[in-house]
């Protein structure tokens, strides 16, 4: 291996630069880490030692009825409740816009009452259509992947196990299609729960409903091959329940999220990027380290090996991130492991020989390892973003103006004369008030668009800000143009936040908004991405983690990746 990357003085390691990480195509290359919002989520179910109950089970041999799952903790109480359906065939859709499902979901805060389930059945399977209360956290839908689950049913009720090379794939039975909270249909306002210490980080109980719910699409396969054939029927083997996940299908609702909630994306991505700092600033390592890394870059390579997709950006993208990683295997098989600062050195060669693809999954992969040097990182990505919403209108149009010089100087770089680079328009539909994107030169929906694109905005207010004394306050700016109130207060707030602003082209041409989606979802703790198009992907959740009854015995961080002898 080259000399260079085995012994060098000692490396000013910082956090990697804005200007480097907040473009589109690398963010659309993020992998899942050990921050990632679900792992941090089963680390607090162990280390509290939750217990877990079905409570009620009456489902038919259509798989038809109600059952509900509790997760009981050391304070408080929740519990899942399932409405199973019969589904047509052709009544299944990913679309937000179906108005049925194969099940439906609440994550009910408390135990739960006949009462209750009797509202919630009034409710729950209508989905938008029906009203939640504020003692339910989450609303959810999910549908069945009928070549899977009715294969894993098949393979049950003969009695004989599913081939993982036939579950791999695809990873999930059933697909949710949305899981909504925070207030949405009548549930629980944040306010409400967002100092619940079992609720610290982000998206929690949405991903708490997530894991039940994985529960019951395996519970639901067994009770159909169970009813099928009672005789034969078997239940899954352990290993090969563990590689089934959750789907999820996600559009362009989730989209606008990264851009509309800066000082958040802030604390995600600088909780990422901090953790890759502290470990590239170690030192020494011990040699059995440098071997586990090798396992693990083998067994990330097993998952991109069973990651399939037929988009084409996609597809290029895991076939490059297969090669990036059998010459990381490659390279960390020559690695000194008494190397100096061996981490930063590993950093460093992956930047000069892996796509963004490879980069991004080393980042994960070298964070995997030192979770008492990271784990606490997770308390930090979370923030009171009311905090940021006043503007500070003493502050100078001269500081403004240097705050816009120094934060997007990246936008020189855009021609916002050219129609490709403003071709786009993020607005909202009007049948389900969600965000949609147009094409600002070939439909008449400009006048409907929403501040989706800061670059622009910014290039706007400094031609006006250029018009103004630079002595003159903030304030008395405003007065005369208050439509540019959103954008002054994103320059405040990107001014000491430094990863809050994508410093891309969000209304180009160009622009894949599944970079945006995919940037979210690794946060969650996705996998498996899979594009449909450039607007929706579908996901795998919780693949390879523990089930409730196996959650004590078993590290969840341990689960991230398939294994190798499987």
């Amino acid at each position: 291996m080259d000399a260079e990357f085995q012994n060098h003085a000692k490396p000013l390691v910082v956090n990697r630069q804005a200007s480097v990480v907040m473009k589109l195509a690398r963010m659309g290359s993020f992998h899942q880490s050990r921050l990632s919002f679900m792992r941090v989520l089963l680390r607090r179910l162990k280390a509290e030692e939750w217990q877990f109950r079905q409570n009620k089970w009456d489902i038919d041999k259509h798989g038809v009825g109600v059952a509900t799952y509790e997760a009981i903790g050391p304070q408080r109480t929740y519990t899942l409740v399932v409405f199973a359906h019969d589904l047509p065939d052709k009544k299944r859709s990913d679309r937000v816009i179906a108005e049925a499902w194969d099940a439906t979901f609440t994550l009910h805060d408390g135990t739960i009452s006949k009462d209750d389930i009797a509202r919630l059945a009034a409710n729950v399977p209508q989905q938008e259509a029906g009203r939640i209360s504020g003692r339910e956290l989450v609303l959810s839908r999910a549908n069945r992947s009928v070549r899977l689950f009715d294969y894993v049913v098949d393979c049950l009720a003969q009695g004989k196990q599913p081939d993982r090379q036939t579950i791999e794939p695809v990873g999930y039975l059933m697909r949710t299609t949305a899981v909504y909270g925070s207030g949405k249909f009548g549930a629980a306002d944040r306010s409400l729960w967002a100092n619940r210490p079992e609720f610290a980080g982000s998206f929690q109980p949405e991903l708490l409903a997530v894991w039940l719910i994985r529960s019951f699409t395996i519970d639901l396969a067994e009770h159909m091959a169970s009813q099928r054939s009672p005789e034969t029927a078997i239940k899954l083997d352990p290993g090969i329940r563990r590689r089934i996940g959750v789907g999820n299908s996600t559009g362009l609702g989730m989209a606008p999220f990264l851009i509309n909630h800066p000082a958040l994306i802030h604390a995600w991505i600088n909780a990422r990027e901090t953790a890759l700092t502290r470990v590239r600033q170690l030192s020494h390592v011990d040699r059995d380290i440098i071997a586990d890394l090798i396992l693990l870059v083998q067994r990330a390579l097993l998952n991109a090996t069973e990651w399939t997709t037929e988009n084409l950006y996609q597809k290029q993208k895991t076939a490059d991130l297969r090669d990036d990683l059998t010459r990381l295997v490659e390279f960390l098989r020559d690695f000194d492991p008494d190397a100096i600062y061996p981490y930063n050195a590993i950093y460093e060669w992956g930047v000069q020989h892996l796509s963004l693809e490879g980069q991004e999954q080393l980042v994960s992969l070298l964070i995997e390892g030192h979770g008492a040097l990271v784990d606490d990182l997770a308390s930090t990505m979370s923030v009171d973003e009311t905090s940021t919403f006043h503007i500070d209108g003493s502050m100078t149009i001269s500081k403004i103006k240097r705050i816009i010089d120094d934060a997007y100087g990246w936008i020189n770089d855009i021609d916002y004369f050219d129609n490709a680079a403003k071709a786009r328009v993020w607005y909202v539909s009007e049948e389900k008030l969600e965000p949609r994107l147009g094409e600002r030169f070939e439909e008449p929906i400009e006048p409907y668009e929403q501040p989706l694109a800061p670059g622009w905005d910014v290039v706007t207010a400094r031609e006006t800000l250029d018009q103004w004394d630079d002595r003159a306050s903030i304030a008395s700016f405003l007065l005369s143009h208050p439509e540019l109130r959103h954008i002054i207060r994103r320059v405040q707030i990107v001014a000491s936040l430094p990863y809050a602003e994508i410093q891309d082209n969000t209304i180009a041409a160009d622009m894949k908004p599944i970079d945006l989606l995919r940037c979210k979802l690794s946060f969650f703790g996705a996998s498996k991405f899979d594009p449909r198009s450039d607007r929706w992907l579908r996901i795998t959740m919780f693949q390879g983690a523990p089930f409730p009854d196996e959650l004590a015995k078993l590290d969840p961080d341990d689960l991230a990746y398939p294994p190798l002898h499987a």
